[in-house]
């Protein structure tokens, strides 16, 4: 009994936590499906993990059997066969939300971008979230064609 607990300690340690790239973002191997995304959100640092739960739930809300993938240490949500509609990245004081055809929602995101189809939400630590507008946002994303790598 003993050596089984002290063997599953000596695995739990060796289990790192991902490293935190520059802003706090995690550094999440490239991988499909749900559990990197998991991965990814418990990884994000203080305010900003419950930030990336709250997307997390919002985006299965409002566009139920989304697809779900990391890369480029970044989530990504899609509709299978129409590519990919949003994902978000921790910085250093928000975490940036990107809607890669936001250009087309109604009403704008109000983040720029230098890519003409992109719009971006800034969330700040502590900032009133309306998720009424964030789903709506995210309902019209997920019925327009997405982007595709």
């Amino acid at each position: 009994m003993k050596s089984t607990v002290k063997k599953a300690r000596k695995s739990i340690s060796k289990i790192k936590a991902p490293k935190l790239l520059s802003g706090g973002n995690p550094q999440i191997a490239k991988a499909d499906g749900d559990a990197p995304v998991q991965a990814y959100i418990a990884a994000m640092p203080g305010w900003k993990r419950e930030i990336g739960m709250r997307l997390d739930t919002l985006i299965e809300r409002a566009a139920p059997g989304v697809r779900k993938a990391v890369k480029w240490n970044t989530p990504f949500y899609g509709i299978e066969g129409r590519g990919w509609f949003l994902g978000f990245h921790c910085f250093t004081r928000y975490v940036k939300v990107s809607f890669f055809r936001g250009a087309s929602l109604r009403p704008v995101p109000p983040g720029e971008s230098t890519q003409k189809e992109v719009r971006y939400l800034d969330i700040h630590e502590n900032e009133e979230l309306d998720d009424a507008l964030i789903m709506n946002w995210i309902t019209q994303a997920a019925k327009l064609p997405g982007w595709i790598p």
